[in-house]
């Protein structure tokens, strides 16, 4: 009988100390006068150089199923983000290619808790290392709330950079 009460104490502690725990001490994920930017893009680069098309003789080398008329290279170029806040550049960061052939997607995650207010955003990319500078190219005044979180994005197909 004293094995059941032990062991009821003993779990009474236990179920006590997760309660406190997970009320208290209490946690903030952001200052109360702040707002979150983050950066949230994976994107395959393009590919790092042109086809080029197979002599006949090359093609007579090769087995019947690898007789493909062009050889194209597979690794992507890295995708090059640099992000500007009040005229002030917050962000540059080059981001290599996955995978062992270098030619899967380059992803960038960071967060920054910023004050809120209105802010001026250049957000700047390039998914080419054939093109000097910057590609895609977004500027916008943001209004930032307190507690509010803006996400940046990257979709070709939709104009390109994204702030929602």
């Amino acid at each position: 009988m004293v094995k059941w009460i032990a062991q009821g104490v003993g779990f009474a502690l236990f179920a006590s100390g997760i309660g406190f725990f997970s009320m208290a001490p209490a946690y903030h994920y952001l200052e109360p006068s702040q707002g979150l930017l983050r950066l949230s893009i994976s994107h395959a680069g393009q590919i790092v150089g042109a086809c080029r098309d197979r002599s006949p003789e090359e093609l007579a080398k090769l087995p019947r199923n690898m007789r493909a008329l062009q050889d194209c290279p597979r690794e992507r170029s890295p995708v090059t983000v640099e992000l500007e806040l009040d005229g002030r550049l917050l962000h540059h960061e080059a981001v290599p290619p996955s995978g062992l052939s270098r030619d899967g997607a380059s992803t960038v995650y960071r967060r920054f808790p910023l004050r809120a207010g209105e802010h001026r955003l250049t957000v700047r990319l390039n998914d080419s290392a054939r093109i000097p500078g910057f590609n895609y190219q977004r500027s916008e005044i943001i209004q930032l709330h307190p507690g509010q979180v803006l996400v940046i994005d990257f979709n070709p197909q939709q104009g390109g950079v994204l702030i929602k």
